[in-house]
Order: structure tokens, then sequence, then C-alpha cells
């Protein structure tokens, strides 16, 4: 139970790590392009930003999973973003819907926010079970 909690709280603080970088790398974006396309850009930079120290943070002290090689490095991210696929769609559906609606890009970060905590709660079950499931047959 406790490592329960303590698993759930690193999680969760890595989430935040993660949703600040993607937020602040989407505002570090709208400042310095301004150009046709410039939500979307920013969204996908936050996107890819967020993704990379979110794997980095997971791999290595939720499911303290180590790689061989860079090729099994390779293996296992390509998987890590499969299973981010389908989460990402719901965070940006959050974030463009709160754009649309709400047209401010507050509540279009508001938005983003909310979408990345629901997909961050799926996306720790399918890392689990799909992504760094081995850990726990060798313990």
């Amino acid at each position: 139970m406790i490592n329960s909690i303590k698993i759930a709280t690193f999680y969760g603080l890595f989430a935040i790590v993660a949703t600040l970088t993607n937020i602040s790398t989407q505002i570090i974006s709208m400042h310095f392009y301004t150009g046709l396309f410039h939500i979307q850009t920013s969204i996908i930079m936050g996107t890819a930003t967020g993704l990379i120290i979110k794997y980095l943070l997971d791999k290595k002290f939720i499911f303290k999973y180590q790689t061989k090689n860079l090729k099994h490095e390779s293996k296992v991210f390509i998987l890590y973003l499969i299973m981010g696929i389908f989460t990402t769609f719901i965070f940006w559906a959050f974030e463009f819907g709160f754009q649309i609606i709400y047209e401010s890009d507050a509540m279009r970060y508001l938005g983003g926010a909310i979408g990345l905590i629901i997909g961050y709660i799926l996306k720790y079950f399918l890392d689990k079970f799909f992504v760094f499931q081995t850990v726990y047959f060798y313990e």
C-alpha cells in the first residue's frame, strides 16, 4: 500500500513537471513564432518536450526500467509513444476545445492541463501493462 502511494505521488509530481514543461514550451513558442498555425505549432512542440521529459522520469523512477542498448531504448520509446497517441488525442481535444469555446490563451492552457491530467492517469496503466511490463516479471 505504501509503495502504491509513493508511486502515485511521484507519478503525479512527474506529471506536473511534464505539464509545466509542455505549457512553458507552448508559451515560449507563441512568443517567438506568431505566424500561420502558431497555436498548432506551439501545442505540438509542447507535446514533444513534455513527452520526452515524462518518458525519462517514468522509465527511471516509476517503472525502474533499464534498457540494454540504443536499439532496445528505441523500441521502448516507440511503444511509449504509441501508448501516448490515444492519450495525446484526449489532451488535444481538451486544449483545442477550450481554445474554440473560449478563444483565450489562458483557457486553452487550462484545457490542456485538464486533458493532460486525464491522459496521464490513463497512460500510467497503458505503460504499466504494455510498455514497461517486463520489469514486473523479473522482480
